[in-house]
């Protein structure tokens, strides 16, 4: 995630993050790579590329000339590079509002799951617009917090019902960028051109509540940190309340969805 996040946040380590968004945010990546239709042989920018998701998919999925993968966490850009290593690929720690790339230099410029933790989110996208060839492909994509990323919609309301400090920790509250249509307004006003929006859903199934709950008990994004900085007693209060929330199938897994919205238009 290029540009600077609140530190309690903690986006920082890579294999935290698969186990906890990892896995699901890979699910949407493939979705819109598929919807974005970028034809093959272009160069790629991936911004705020984390552990290297969106960029992997691109590999499989785009037939991409290279791949230029930026995020400013440095542990992010040490997991990637160490379990990507096509050559066709550089990892570099960046700042998304001061690209060291050329003007109108990529054909494609992507950034998944990352916008929202970044403040002016208009100069951000300015200059990924700066970077972008004239017709160029810029495609971006958020959780749908508040709604239908529900894994953690469950988990806030949980927790702000126990423990009503936990609000201002909420993704759904903080995020309002996150919410249908602020996105797809932003990129209009920011300049891209013939801008398209739509939901992107995946299915989150969990193998039982354990599944569920164990990813809360890293150090990874505000959810995690909420809950290891709870009591022992507290953080049981909220794991019963979870259980109770949640509904279990008969074999034990749990059936979520995970919704993103997402965009796409032309420099």
């Amino acid at each position: 995630m290029a540009g600077k996040s609140n530190k309690t946040d903690s986006w920082t380590s890579g294999n935290p993050y698969e186990r906890f968004m990892g896995r699901w945010s890979t699910l949407v990546a493939r979705k819109f790579l598929e919807w974005l239709a970028v034809p093959p042989d272009r160069r790629w920018l991936d911004v705020g590329c984390g552990t290297g998701s969106l960029t992997k998919q691109i590999l499989e999925l785009s037939q991409p000339v290279d791949i230029l993968s930026i995020d400013s966490s440095l542990d992010f850009i040490s997991y990637a590079h160490q379990t990507i290593t096509d050559p066709a690929v550089r990892f570099d720690v960046g700042n998304v509002f001061a690209l060291d790339i050329d003007s109108s230099s990529i054909d494609a410029v992507v950034s998944g799951l990352m916008l929202n933790f970044v403040p002016q989110h208009e100069e951000a996208i300015r200059e990924m617009l700066r970077v972008t060839r004239p017709g160029g492909a810029i495609g971006i994509f958020l959780w749908d917090y508040a709604g239908r990323m529900e894994m953690l919609r469950y988990f806030w309301d949980a927790a702000v019902e126990l423990f009503p400090a936990a609000k201002k920790l909420d993704e759904g509250a903080r995020f309002l960028l996150c919410r249908e249509g602020a996105l797809e307004a932003l990129v209009l006003d920011s300049g891209v051109h013939q801008v398209e929006a739509r939901a992107i859903d995946v299915p989150t199934v969990f193998q039982d509540f354990d599944d569920y709950w164990t990813p809360f008990l890293g150090h990874v994004g505000p959810a995690p940190t909420f809950v290891m900085g709870l009591s022992k007693q507290d953080r049981s209060r909220l794991q019963n309340k979870l259980r109770e929330s949640l509904t279990i199938n008969d074999d034990g897994t749990i059936s979520l969805v995970a919704r993103a919205w997402a965009v796409k238009g032309l420099a």
